[in-house]
């Protein structure tokens, strides 16, 4: 049985919040309709060493497989054509520790 992977997107900058407006309006959905569960989103509250208080999201996926089964998904690739380039974010994924 494979591990839990648990996806970390922090988002670098964000040039216009109207088509981040619309693309979260269409990821939500998507992500929870491939199985992705939302951990947490938003600024963090406390930021320690080279940490930055920008937009952070935390997901959940009962796999590897899943997480890029989302990310590929019809829906998803709808709400990234919508986002048209207006964040620029890092994506990391990892294994659950057990």
């Amino acid at each position: 049985m494979s591990k839990k992977i648990y996806q970390v997107v922090i988002y670098k900058s964000i040039s216009d919040e109207e088509k981040l407006a619309k693309y979260a309006a269409l990821a939500g959905p998507a992500i929870k309709g491939a199985g992705g569960k939302f951990l947490a989103r938003g600024i963090p509250i406390m930021t320690k060493e080279s940490g930055e208080k920008t937009r952070t999201v935390v997901l959940e996926w009962e796999s590897l497989e899943h997480a890029e089964s989302g990310y590929n998904s019809e829906g998803y690739q709808e709400a990234l054509r919508a986002l048209d380039g207006a964040a620029i974010r890092e994506f990391r994924y990892v294994e659950a520790a057990e």
